[in-house]
């Protein structure tokens, strides 16, 4: 399995943060042919499913994801959620926390992704490939000046 962190330092308020990292269909304006539907329809929250489709007529495919964990942040507390990739090709786990700052607000973004039929000798490059694009989706979410953190490739932190 390929595992890989991204973090964010950015002056939006948590909630200003939180409110763009979980606007799923505006993902996809920031990832090559893919677009994304909420099947399930807005506002999050346990149980909403929606689904990236990446890819050009029948080479295309669905990457399905369940909210199962939904902690908006509010008072001072950090933001989580956890999300389960149910699809036919890609399969994982991501989890997105938004905490507040003296200055705005830390976004940390961790994903567990296998993709089937992809040998692990691959993870570690699905692994950068991951942080990369993630990376730039993440930046252009938040857009607007971000301090990067120091990006690792294993699973820490993860609640």
């Amino acid at each position: 399995m390929a595992v890989f962190r991204i973090e964010r330092f950015t002056p939006l308020p948590a909630a200003e943060s939180w409110r763009r990292v979980t606007d799923w269909e505006r993902h996809a304006a920031h990832v090559p042919l893919t677009s994304v539907t909420v099947p399930t329809g807005s506002p999050s929250r346990i149980g909403t499913v929606f689904v990236a489709r990446t890819g050009v007529g029948p080479l295309a495919f669905d990457d399905p994801m369940e909210v199962v964990r939904w902690t908006p942040p509010a008072a001072g507390r950090a933001g989580a959620c956890r999300l389960e990739k149910r699809g036919s090709v890609v399969l994982g786990r991501a989890s997105i926390d938004v905490l507040p700052t003296n200055s705005g607000s830390h976004v940390v973004w961790v994903e567990e992704l296998r993709v089937r039929l992809l040998p692990a000798w691959g993870d570690p490059l699905l692994a950068s490939c991951g942080r990369r694009m993630f990376g730039g989706v993440l930046d252009a979410l938040l857009d607007g000046p971000v301090r990067r953190a120091t990006e690792g490739t294993g699973a820490t932190g993860r609640s």
